[in-house]
């Protein structure tokens, strides 16, 4: 927290630096080029031996504004500096007050030179004439209008820092202080306006001043390509800059990056648009969190069958291969473990048939309390279930066993089932129903007695390839309860020795 205090303090002195010396760097530049063309126009040409009192009352004009300047805008950053130092987020009236840092400090410098424009061509008009004192003030007011939009533009680049935190707290929306137009409209008037104004009223009649005119314009042509390349390039930071970190930012989401946070550290337009790239790229990352959710309980493969052909009530018949997975004894095992130990067991089990399962194109359909219903075929079709079915019977098992937590069964079969969405539109399940599934079941309670603990039809070894039935042998015909005819069964031998 002290490191965050430091810090802090650190940014906003430099802050407040930047804003002193914004001030009174421009009035000092400002009031030299004001004076500069005042003598080059020969204003106010009338007030002879009088002149000192001019000089006189314009620094002290200049030395008073420079020290109402910097303390108006002390008192200005009193409340923000004191959040940003202690590192607390600002209230949303401190948050305003803090993005109107610009506005106050163009208005700061608006009026100072406002009251000097005045005052001094009051003056000009009572020691000289009419003339003089319209002279006075159209230069003065020119000079005052570039300097007030200069320091409005700098000011929002040395704000910055502060703005970030305060537009976090009220984020751009609705109708906006400060648009992208305005700073072009001010850039516009530095760059040509108030140039070309003052060269107008030197090249055009009545003439201002008896002084040499051809000096003027070319100090109004200094002048203006001086303050236009500050304008302009104060604008490209402006603008420029954050368009260019969110053209990156988008490149970035087109790639599949979604943990992309842009610095919201405009007020404009353009802060807009930097609140929309944050609220897609987390619409984006919430998206990809519930298709993982989503693809954790269903499966991934029915997550995608979903997203891309929406949730409704239909399916297809599909020749897939089921397997069931089934704990031995488990009413006993129950009994005997307490509830947190069973879990761990069952966790450790079904990470076992998940990772066979997935490991060969299958899906595991659904848990169910201890025993799991897995299918290969459905939803994505495969080249040969059966065999990937096998192999994947017997990986459980060969893990299951050498664990020698739990024992189990394990049934195998074969033949066309319904895979598709069943339930009401209001909640749907992917689950396949069929004879296979039925038989798989059934497999897996004769499966429990038998030493290899798999039992897999004739259908199913039949369909494999045979390096896959190599490591299978029979084990005879068995009555399945709920059939009339016995049903031929293989079991999992020992792996044949290469010869």
């Amino acid at each position: 927290m002290r490191k965050i205090a430091v810090r802090n303090f650190r940014v906003v002195l430099r802050t407040s630096l930047g804003f002193a010396g914004l001030g009174i760097g421009s009035s000092v530049a400002g009031s030299g080029v004001v004076a500069l063309l005042l003598l080059l126009q020969g204003l106010p040409g009338d007030v002879g031996d009088r002149g000192w009192v001019l000089g006189l009352t314009a620094a002290a004009i200049v030395a008073g504004s420079l020290l109402a300047g910097t303390l108006w805008t002390a008192w200005l950053q009193r409340r923000t500096a004191i959040w940003f130092v202690l590192g607390r987020p600002p209230s949303e009236s401190e948050a305003r007050r803090a993005l109107r840092l610009p506005v106050d400090m163009a208005v700061v410098s608006g009026t100072l030179w406002l009251i000097g424009t005045v005052v001094l061509s009051v003056l000009a008009g009572v020691l000289g004439s009419g003339e003089d004192a319209v002279g006075m003030a159209t230069v003065i007011g020119l000079g005052g209008l570039t300097t007030v939009g200069l320091t409005y533009l700098a000011a929002e680049w040395v704000a910055r820092p502060v703005m970030t935190i305060a537009l976090g707290i009220l984020p751009p929306r609705g109708s906006l202080p400060v648009t992208v137009l305005t700073r072009l409209v001010v850039t516009w008037a530095l760059a040509s306006g108030v140039p070309f104004v003052g060269v107008l009223l030197v090249a055009t009649p009545p003439d201002l001043g008896s002084g040499n005119h051809t000096a003027s314009l070319i100090m109004l042509s200094v002048i203006g390509l001086a303050v236009g390349a500050i304008g302009t390039a104060l604008l490209a930071r402006a603008v420029a800059a954050p368009l260019h970190r969110l053209r990156v930012a988008l490149d970035r989401i087109a790639r599949g990056d979604n943990e992309v946070a842009v610095d919201v550290d405009d007020s404009s337009e353009i802060g807009l648009l930097q609140t929309s790239v944050n609220q897609l790229a987390a619409g984006l990352r919430e998206q990809a969190r519930m298709r993982d959710l989503f693809g954790r309980h269903v499966g991934a493969d029915v997550a995608r069958h979903a997203l891309e052909y929406g949730a409704s009530l239909s399916g297809d018949v599909r020749e897939v291969t089921a397997l069931f997975v089934d704990v031995v004894d488990s009413t006993a095992l129950a009994y005997r473990t307490p509830p947190e130990e069973l879990v761990r067991k069952l966790n450790r089990l079904f990470a076992a048939v998940v990772s066979a399962v997935n490991a060969r194109g299958g899906l595991v359909n659904k848990f169910q309390g201890d025993a799991a219903l897995c299918i290969f075929g459905a939803p994505t079709r495969l080249a040969d279930g059966p065999t990937a079915a096998l192999a994947a019977a017997r990986a459980i098992r060969d893990e299951v066993c050498a664990d020698g937590e739990l024992d189990l069964g394990i049934g195998v079969s074969s033949g066309p089932v319904f895979a598709g969405q069943l339930g009401a539109s209001s909640r749907l399940e992917y689950t396949v129903i069929g004879d296979a599934v039925n038989e798989a079941a059934r497999l897996t309670e004769l499966a429990k007695a038998v030493p290899s603990r798999i039992l897999a039809s004739d259908a199913v070894v039949s369909a494999a390839l045979p390096s896959e039935g190599a490591h299978w042998e029979k084990h005879g015909e068995l009555e399945l309860r709920g059939r009339q005819e016995a049903t031929p069964t293989w079991t999992a031998g020992p792996k044949p020795q290469d010869s």
